[in-house]
C-alpha cells in the first residue's frame, strides 16, 4: 500500500514538474513569472532601487540579463545599458562661513549649530551692511512692500520666514512666502545674500535650521542664502537697541512694513555649494522588424525600474525610521511588464513589422532623468519612432479598471484602444501626453505615446508599497491588452499621426493664467531654465523658440532654473509682449514673445 502511494507521487511530482517549468520560463505571459520578477525587484535585498545606488545597478543588471535570455540584442553598440549623470544631492565645502560685526563686537555663529548654507545658494564672499527687510515680501498688487525706499544694492538682507497672515488659510500672502520666491526678489532688488530666520510663533515656536537638501534646481549665482537660529538675529537687534519680536509683531498687526538698515553693523559671509554628482543607467535592447521598409521604423515599450531606495523628499512616509520603500507597484509591476512583453514578443519575433525596443529607466522618481537624457541620446533617430508605450503602476487592478494616458496624442489610439479590449477592462482615458511618467519625454519630441496605470493608492511612495499587495492576476489581464494594443499598431502600415494635447487647466481654477508653451527638461543641469520642448502653436514656438534652448532672461529678470522662470511670469499679464534670451548651442539668440492664455 505504501509502495503504491510512494509511486504514484512520484508520478503525480513528474507529471506537475513539466508544468511547472512551463509556468516559470514560458514565453507567454504568466502569473508565476509576474509574481517571481516582482519578488525579486521590490525586495529588502535592493534596497528601493534608488537611482545611481549600488542596488539600483543591480536590479539593471538583472533586467539586462533577462533581456539577453530572451534574445534581445543590445540596444547601445555592444551594451544593454546606458550610463547617464544626475545631480544626486549637494553638501558645504570648507568655504562657508559667517561673521557679524557689531561696533566693536564681534558675533561668530556656528556653521550647522546657528546657522546654515541652503542648497540654491551660489558661491559668495561679501562683506557689506545688513539691512532688514521684514518678511522680504515685495508685493504692490496687494499694496505691501518690505522693499519701498530701501536701499538694498550690494547689502545682505535678513528677513522672516513664511508671512505676517500666518494665521489665516488661504492668505493673500502665501504665494509670495517661498524661500526661493524671496531670494529671487532679493537678487533682483540688487542684494548679494539674504538671510532667513524663523519667525516667532506662539503655535509652534520651534527654532531649527532647514535641512540642507537638493531640490531639483540649479543654484542662484553669485548670491548667498543662509538660513539662521533666531537667537543670533536677537543679537543684532539688540545691537540696536531693539527687538526681533516687536518688529515681527508691529509688521504682523499693522500689514505695514518696518524695515532698516542696521546701523554700524557689517556682515561678512562665504558660501559655497558643491553639487554631488552621479551615475545611473538606462536598460535596452531591441528586436529587429521583418518588413523590408517599417523595420526602419520603431516602437517602443518602457517602464522605469528606480524608485525611492530609504525614502526622499518624495516619500509620503510620516515615520521617523528610515525605511526601504520597495516599490513593489511603482514601479517594479511596471518593468515586468516590459520583461514579461519583451519575452512574449521575443518568441514571435518573425510576426514584427517594425523594430520593437524594450527600454527601462532609472531617475523617473527624480524628475524624469533616465528617459530624458534617452531621447537626447537615443540609438536610433527619434523621428522615425512611431509610438512609445509606458507602462507606471500596474499591479493593482481593482474592479478591471485601468486608466490610459495619452489617447489624444494620435488620431487611432482610441479605436485600437477600444477594438483589442476583449477582457472588457473598464478604460478610462486621458487624452494629454504629458504627465507624471517617462512618456512625456517622448510626448516632448512629438512622438505619439500610450501610459498604462492601474491608480494610485494608500501604499504610494511609502514603504508599504510590497509585493505581497500586488493583483498578480490582474497585471496579467493588463499586461495581455497592452500586447494586444502593441500588436494592433505594429500590424499598421502606415506610421500613427502626432496631435498636439493642450494640458488642461484645473475646472476649479478659472484664471487668465500667463501661458508661454515651454516644456521643463528637468534633466539638464545648466544655468538657466532649459526646455526640452515648446507646444505647437504656442507663444514659445510662434517667436521661434524650439527644444534645447536654455532660457537665461525673461523680460529684465536673470534666469537661473526653473523657479527664476515661474516667478518671473508673476510680473506678467496675457497679451504682453516680453523679450527673451536663449542660448542655443554656443549662440545667445534674442526672441520677442507675446505671452497667450490657457
Amino acid at each position: 500500500m505504501l509502495k503504491n502511494l510512494f509511486l504514484a507521487f512520484i508520478i503525480a511530482v513528474f507529471n506537475f514538474l513539466p508544468l511547472l517549468a512551463q509556468d516559470i520560463s514560458s514565453p507567454d505571459i504568466t502569473t508565476a513569472e509576474i509574481k517571481k520578477h516582482i519578488y525579486y525587484l521590490a525586495s529588502d535585498e535592493l534596497k528601493g532601487r534608488y537611482t545611481g545606488s549600488e542596488e539600483c545597478l543591480t536590479a539593471a543588471h538583472y533586467i539586462e540579463n533577462q533581456f539577453k535570455s530572451y534574445g534581445l540584442k543590445p540596444g547601445f553598440d555592444d551594451s544593454y545599458l546606458q550610463e547617464f549623470p544626475f545631480v544626486a544631492g549637494v553638501k558645504l565645502t570648507k568655504n562657508n562661513s559667517l561673521e557679524f560685526l557689531a561696533g566693536n563686537k564681534k558675533i561668530t555663529p556656528k556653521i550647522n549649530d546657528d546657522y546654515t548654507t541652503l542648497s540654491f545658494s551660489g558661491k559668495t564672499n561679501i562683506d557689506n551692511k545688513l539691512v532688514f527687510a521684514g518678511y522680504g515680501i515685495s508685493a504692490p498688487d496687494i499694496d505691501y512692500d518690505d522693499y519701498a525706499g530701501l536701499d538694498v544694492k550690494g547689502k545682505v538682507v535678513l528677513v522672516l520666514r513664511d508671512h505676517p497672515e500666518m494665521n489665516i488659510p488661504h492668505s493673500k500672502f502665501d504665494k509670495y512666502a517661498p524661500l526661493r520666491k524671496k531670494s529671487v526678489v532679493a537678487r533682483d532688488k540688487g542684494a548679494s545674500a539674504i538671510i532667513f530666520v524663523n519667525r516667532f510663533d506662539p503655535n509652534n515656536d520651534k527654532n531649527e535650521l532647514l535641512t540642507l537638501k537638493y531640490d531639483q534646481a540649479g543654484a542662484m549665482d553669485d548670491f548667498g542664502v543662509l538660513n539662521m537660529r533666531r537667537e543670533i538675529a536677537e543679537k543684532l537687534f539688540r545691537s540696536q537697541s531693539n527687538n526681533l519680536k516687536d518688529y515681527q509683531k508691529l509688521i504682523d498687526d499693522s500689514l505695514k512694513p518696518a524695515s532698516f538698515i542696521f546701523k554700524n553693523l557689517n556682515v561678512r559671509l562665504s558660501t559655497e555649494v558643491h553639487e554631488i554628482e552621479k551615475l545611473s543607467w538606462n536598460v535596452c535592447g531591441y528586436i529587429e522588424g521583418n518588413d523590408p521598409e517599417l523595420k526602419n521604423q520603431y516602437l517602443i515599450i518602457g517602464a522605469h525600474f528606480d524608485h525611492l531606495g530609504m525614502g526622499d523628499q518624495n516619500s509620503l512616509y510620516t515615520g521617523t525610521e528610515p525605511q526601504i520603500h520597495n516599490g513593489a507597484d511603482d514601479n517594479a509591476s511596471g518593468t515586468t511588464g516590459v520583461l514579461e512583453l519583451a519575452q512574449k514578443i521575443a518568441s514571435e519575433k518573425d510576426k514584427l513589422k517594425r523594430t520593437v525596443v524594450f527600454v527601462t529607466f532609472s531617475g523617473e522618481e527624480e524628475g524624469l532623468l533616465g528617459s530624458a537624457y534617452f531621447v537626447d541620446h537615443m540609438p536610433f533617430p527619434a523621428e522615425n519612432t512611431d509610438a512609445m508605450i509606458n507602462m507606471d503602476m500596474i499591479g493593482r487592478l481593482r474592479d478591471k479598471s485601468l486608466i490610459v494616458y495619452g489617447t489624444g496624442t494620435s488620431s487611432n489610439w482610441k479605436d485600437i484602444l477600444n477594438k483589442d479590449n476583449a477582457d472588457s477592462l473598464t478604460l478610462t482615458f486621458n487624452d494629454e501626453g504629458y504627465g507624471p511618467s517617462d512618456q512625456s519625454s517622448f510626448y516632448a519630441k512629438k512622438i505619439p505615446v500610450l501610459f498604462f496605470f492601474t491608480g494610485t493608492h494608500e501604499d504610494y511612495h511609502k514603504p508599504s508599497d510590497d509585493a505581497d499587495k500586488i493583483n498578480f492576476d490582474g497585471e496579467k489581464e493588463v499586461l495581455d491588452y497592452v500586447y494586444d494594443v502593441f500588436n494592433s499598431i505594429d500590424d499598421t502600415k502606415e506610421k500613427p499621426d502626432y496631435l498636439l494635447v493642450e494640458r488642461k487647466e484645473p475646472e476649479k481654477m478659472p484664471s487668465r493664467k500667463v501661458w508661454v508653451g515651454t516644456i521643463p527638461d528637468f534633466a539638464g543641469n545648466v544655468d538657466g531654465y532649459k526646455i526640452s520642448g515648446v507646444s505647437e502653436g504656442g507663444p514659445a514656438e510662434t517667436a521661434g523658440l524650439q527644444g534645447g534652448d536654455i532660457i537665461i532672461k525673461f523680460g529684465d529678470k536673470k534666469i537661473s532654473n526653473i523657479y527664476d522662470f515661474t516667478y518671473a511670469l508673476a510680473d506678467y499679464v496675457p497679451g504682453d509682449i516680453v523679450e527673451v534670451v536663449v542660448k542655443r548651442g554656443d549662440e545667445e539668440k534674442t526672441f520677442q514673445i507675446k505671452l497667450g492664455t490657457r
